[in-house]
Parts: C-alpha cells; structure tokens; sequence
C-alpha cells in the first residue's frame, strides 16, 4: 500500500473501470425503467452509477485515498444491486469504511514497524463481522424499545383517544425523514377490546412495494394494553420482525397523563455491537412517530 507518485494521474484502467461501471449501470437503468419504475431507476441506479465512474476516473495519491475510492465505488454499486434495499447500504456505510481504514492503518503501522509477520493477525478483524453468517450465532437478537410522553391530557380523555385508534400523521424525527424509512401512509381500525385490530399500511414506493402490519389487542387491564402481530407484509420485515407491543396510560396529576410504549422486536441485521444500537435509535423513533398518530394532543 504504497503511496502513489506526488502527482497522480489518469491512466488507461480508470477510464476501463469506468467504462465498465457506466455499461452495468445503463444495463441494470434499462431493464428497471421498463418495469415502470423511471423515478426508482434515476435516484438508485442513475445517481450511484454517476458517482462510481467519477471516482474511478479521479487518481488518489495516498493509500487511504485508495482504500476510500475503492470502498465507495463497492458500495455504490452494492446500492445499485440492492436497488431498494439501498438504505441497507447506506446504514452499514459508517461500519464498512471504518473497517476498510482501520484494517489499511494497521497494516501500514506494522509495515512501518518492520514486522510483516504481524499480518497474520489481519484476519482476525474479520471475527466481529461473522455473526450471523452461520458460522457464529447472533447475539440478542430479540431487543425491546420503550417510548414515554407526558400529555397534557386528563387520563379519562387520554383512554377515549386511544380508543378511536391511530391516524396517519407527519414524521417529525429527523433521522426517519433524513433516512427515508418507510413510515405508514395508511392507518385503520380502532377500539381497544380484545380482538379490535389496527392495521398499518405502507404505500409503495422508491423503496419498493409496501405492504401491511397488523396488530391484534391480546390482553386488556386498567390503564393497559397488550397487543399481537397477526400479520406483517410490510416494507420494514426485512430489518426488524414485530414480536408484541404494550400500551399503558397512567394520570401525572388531574391535567396531565403519561402514556407509554413497550414494543418487542427481533433485530434482523447483525453484527450486534453495530446495528442493535442503531435500530434501538431507529425503532425508538418509529415508536414516538406511533404516539404522534395517536393524536394526543
């Protein structure tokens, strides 16, 4: 991983490789446009493509530039691939870079240190990154999020509200907005029987056909209720599979109610260490976006 010469230049494989990038993205561009899917073609085949060829024609000088192109160019085209499952990519993109750079540091720190023989431990990097794969088991995969808010609500209008069921509402969480994640655009069913069903549709989109959530209530207390997931076609069951959720609304003081969200779920993307995190933080806002459907106001 030698650096390159001061001045980098332009040779006859970067414009191959771009070549090639360009061919394969007006291939996989055609066939997506003519399944009726013009706007999905230029957002996730058109923009990453662009942007692949264009680092494969830029030179890099240093070895980490190297490794940056290199990693950028792969997940480009991973997103091209993935086509709707590009918000995967996207999500792993800090994980795969850190790794691609930490493992090109510490190569050159051993080179500088004038023992190759310390490479052998390279491979080892690779162990955090197996779970999952079959060949190391999945660590907690089964997660729990847990949203609370205080309304200005007395308790006896905040159970009459509940009862009417969710209604479609605007995302205010920044990161859903910024990610695009898929969110509800159609919400029926209300009453808080065991037995009443709420059903959240998912209208198709960029990301691909949406689907449906069903949740059943299963138990009822005072001032608490538990629901089931009959049914989930949704766009999300690719990252996350909905296990049982628990509403529960208790007063603060004669004006003030706090109600509160328990939903059950099982992570679909490891490693652990990396995405339990992130969809804990991502979970936790679809929860709070579930409250604001709720329309407790």
């Amino acid at each position: 991983m030698d650096d390159d010469e001061a001045t980098p230049r332009r040779t006859s494989a970067h414009w191959t490789l771009a070549g090639l990038i360009t061919l394969l993205g007006v291939i996989v561009f055609v066939g997506v446009v003519q399944q009726g899917r013009a706007d999905s073609a230029v957002l996730f085949v058109a923009l990453p493509v662009l942007l692949a060829a264009a680092l494969a024609l830029a030179p890099r000088q240093t070895a980490h530039g190297k490794v940056f192109a290199a990693t950028t160019m792969a997940l480009l085209m991973a997103s091209v691939a993935l086509h709707e499952g590009a918000i995967c990519v996207l999500l792993a993109a800090p994980l795969v870079y850190a790794v691609a750079h930490g493992t090109t540091a510490l190569i050159r720190a051993l080179r500088d240190a004038n023992r190759p023989y310390a490479l052998v431990a390279v491979p080892l990097l690779l162990l955090p990154g197996l779970e999952g794969s079959g060949i190391a088991p999945r660590v907690d995969p089964e997660q729990t999020v847990e949203v609370t808010r205080v309304v200005g609500l007395p308790v006896d209008r905040v159970a009459e509200r509940l009862n009417t069921g969710p209604r479609p509402a605007d995302v205010r969480s920044v990161p859903l907005r910024l990610l695009g994640v898929p969110t509800p655009g159609q919400v029926t069913g209300d009453g808080l029987d065991v037995g009443d069903r709420w059903m959240f549709g998912y209208h198709g989109s960029a990301h691909g056909p949406g689907g449906h959530l069903l949740a059943e209530v299963q138990s009822v207390a005072p001032g608490r209720v538990g629901f089931r997931f009959v049914e989930d076609s949704s766009i999300t069951a690719r990252w996350f599979t909905w296990e049982n959720a628990e509403l529960s609304w208790r007063a603060v003081d004669p004006g003030h109610t706090e109600v509160r969200v328990r939903v059950d779920y099982t992570r679909g993307l490891d490693p652990s260490w990396y995405f339990g995190p992130l969809q804990q933080v991502l979970l936790g806002a679809g929860v709070g976006h579930l409250l604001d459907m709720l329309a407790l106001k």
